[in-house]
């Protein structure tokens, strides 16, 4: 059985220590490209590498399935297996019966002698009667036995091929696996250093590394709006502030794109907003906010901005309309009217077309 590899990996790809050394190189030099941080593409390195670890592990369940159905049937030959050789020693016992028969009635010289004259007694017609089947049971036994010895050699062999296959591919994809869960881990490690190296505050034990994490995604979207633990955000450079982790490393590469054009971060008044928060805001500006819990602030998945943004048509603001969204963060169309909100920006992963 020949077990083909899960993902194929790049020959000479670069090293996540590498890439992010890359980001500080790029950063520095301000050179050109969408992202002058790289965040996006570690970001998207990190969730390509988490998808690759999930395909290779559903796929090894899928495999450890197989296996049990393989097990299940290599039972199943070492069963008929048994049988087989339960069957031939059944075989065997008629010869060795009439064999044993034989031997307490001897056919002599003298009776075969007799039974040629044809004057030969009841016991010597008996005697060669038993010779005469004998004969016969031997010789369907000879022919039965060997077509059971390959059956039960053909049922070995199936059975240690089995065996062999089945421990082989285990092996062969739980090391896969392993691989891609050590790749993907080093990529979040390179993302987490970049952000580092960029202000993202992370506190002495790394609590902060794994807000940051962009795998976790899918566990805080599990949260009611408003209601996301605080270990589940990732904070941004402007201090006080947070968003889910996608959210805030996209918001990040925009905010050193908007750093180099201006020569100063965007200002933040408001990101993440807890249920609490969200109530207090809509109660106190009525008609600028939505109703509790459904707002995208209680998903991490939106900022309120200032700094010369919140002017509609402000250089700024123009800026922030021709670039926000090679990031993922656009401004939504009732932001232009209903209510009229030009400080409102939210994100969006589907949009977020750097590559």
């Amino acid at each position: 059985m020949v077990v083909t590899s899960l993902v194929a990996l790049p020959a000479r790809a670069a090293s996540p220590a590498k890439t992010a050394e890359n980001v500080l190189l790029v950063n520095a030099a301000g050179a050109g490209g969408k992202d002058p941080s790289n965040l996006t593409e570690l970001r998207k390195e990190a969730e390509k590498s988490a998808k690759e670890l999930e395909e290779a592990t559903r796929a090894l369940e899928k495999r450890r399935a197989s296996i049990a159905a393989s097990e299940k049937e290599l039972k199943t030959k070492l069963d008929s297996l048994q049988q087989a050789e339960s069957r031939l020693q059944l075989m065997r016992q008629p010869v060795s019966e009439m064999a044993e028969l034989l031997y307490q009635q001897p056919v002599g010289a003298d009776g075969v002698a007799s039974f040629l004259a044809g004057d030969a007694s009841k016991d010597t017609l008996r005697a060669m009667a038993n010779v005469t089947q004998i004969v016969r049971e031997r010789q369907h036994a000879v022919e039965q036995t060997a077509v059971l010895t390959r059956d039960t050699q053909r049922l070995a062999s199936e059975a240690q091929e089995l065996r062999a296959d089945n421990l082989l591919a285990e092996a062969q994809m739980s090391a896969e696996v392993d691989t891609l869960r050590q790749r993907s881990d080093k990529v979040v490690k390179s993302l987490t250093a970049a952000l580092v190296k960029l202000g993202i505050k992370i506190d002495k034990v790394g609590t902060a590394a794994l807000k940051c994490n962009p795998l976790r995604i899918a566990t805080a979207n599990s949260y009611p709006n408003g209601l996301i633990p605080s270990n589940m955000l990732c904070p941004l450079q402007q201090r006080g502030h947070s968003l889910r982790a996608d959210a805030a490393i996209a918001f990040v590469s925009l905010n050193e794109a908007y750093r180099r054009r201006f020569g100063r971060y965007m200002c933040v008044t408001d990101a993440y907003r807890s249920l609490a928060e969200q109530q207090s805001v809509y109660y106190r500006r009525p008609g600028f906010a939505a109703v509790p819990g459904r707002s995208n602030h209680g998903l991490g998945l939106a900022v309120d901005l200032c700094g010369g943004i919140e002017r509609f048509r402000s250089v700024e603001f123009v800026w922030m309309e021709q670039n926000a969204k090679r990031y993922g963060w656009f401004h939504p169309d009732w932001a232009y009217s209903s209510p009229f909100e030009p400080w409102h920006w939210e994100y969006d992963p589907k949009i977020d077309s750097v590559l």
